[in-house]
């Protein structure tokens, strides 16, 4: 039997308007609400994500933070 998809949680998101964008073209593609494209991406984070490229990434996202928040 599949596992019902109940949404129990809500929190405030800030995004970039590039990931905004970013995950409306996703949700899209994948003919689901923004809400099921978070949960589908959150849940299966660790098959939907490649572990040298999210550490690459992640290190430089984290270098260029301070700059961002300007």
């Amino acid at each position: 039997m599949p596992k019902r998809l109940r949404l129990t949680r809500r929190f405030p998101v800030a995004l970039t308007e590039d990931a905004y964008r970013a995950l409306r073209r996703f949700a899209d593609e994948a003919q689901v609400t923004q809400d099921e494209a978070l949960v589908f991406l959150f849940e299966n984070f660790g098959s939907v994500t490649h572990e040298s490229n999210l550490t690459h990434r992640l290190r430089l996202f984290r270098a260029e933070l301070d700059a961002r928040k300007t």
